[in-house]
């Protein structure tokens, strides 16, 4: 395989990055920082308390590869968690855009470059992959996140986030700071479609790419952490939440969603 150093290096950005949190990824991590950093430079891996011995071999890539940063969360702190950690340190040095890619190799880096330039078109917006499914993709999952995606619509009014769970996504970072700095729930599995809900709640749009999903099977070197008892009850419990929010501000989400069907009339 094609050692990083010998890959020609995209131009480093500025603005946007790609931001992986990572736990306990298996050697997936190892391929997918490879190709992310094939499409954009610079790409953060967030080591998420990872006991997998894979902390060691990202920290061994960065030292030949100045385009790629890890941080190191000493312990599990969940997904939010870590991106949280991740937006904190980008904001502190100047970045204004993460790019969030799953580390087990679901999502597709092909597709980094077109994210990034949607969003440097309308850096006011968040860029949210809507997944297309092929047949490694579990049936129950699939059917299930459609109820999850119905309640976000719900929530929102139909602002068009799309796919709610979906993590191959940009988001801007000051106003998902503010959110995640205000809500201290969020740093769990179930950060992803609460951030997309009070993203438009907080009046950043959505715009949808398509994108493919793969999911790969243990003996292909997949590595689920996915708990169908615990974290569905944790969407669960999170729709509440924003059901809750979302009548508090019926009026003005209904009030807006008027008067923008008035301008484009």
């Amino acid at each position: 395989m094609q050692s990083l150093a010998s890959m020609p290096t995209p131009t480093a950005s500025s603005t946007h990055l790609v931001l992986i949190p990572s736990y306990n990824p298996g050697l997936k991590v190892d391929e997918t920082v490879r190709a992310a950093r094939a499409c954009w430079n610079p790409v953060w891996v967030v080591v998420d308390g990872s006991t997998d011995g894979s902390t060691e071999r990202l920290q061994a890539m960065a030292a030949n590869d100045p385009g790629l940063h890890v941080m190191v969360l000493p312990t599990n702190c969940g997904k939010g968690g870590a991106v949280l950690a991740g937006i904190e340190a980008a904001a502190a040095r100047g970045f204004t855009h993460v790019l969030t890619l799953d580390s087990d190799g679901q999502h597709p880096t092909e597709l980094i470059p077109r994210f990034m330039a949607a969003s440097q078109a309308q850096p006011d917006a968040m860029v949210l992959g809507r997944p297309k499914f092929d047949a490694s993709a579990p049936w129950i999952r699939v059917q299930g996140r459609r109820l999850s995606n119905l309640f976000a619509d719900i929530e929102t009014l139909w602002a068009g986030i799309g796919d709610s769970l979906y993590g191959f996504r940009i988001y801007p970072i000051e106003p998902l700071k503010t959110i995640m700095q205000r809500h201290s729930w969020m740093r769990r599995f179930d950060f992803d479609p609460e951030a997309a809900v009070r993203l438009c709640w907080a009046g950043v749009p959505p715009i949808q790419i398509e994108a493919p999903v793969r999911y790969f099977s243990a003996h292909e070197g997949g590595v689920s952490h996915f708990n169908y008892a615990r974290d569905n009850l944790l969407l669960t419990w999170m729709h509440l939440r924003l059901l809750g929010g979302f009548g508090v501000r019926l009026p003005l989400l209904a009030a807006k969603k008027v008067l923008g069907r008035r301008e484009t009339a």
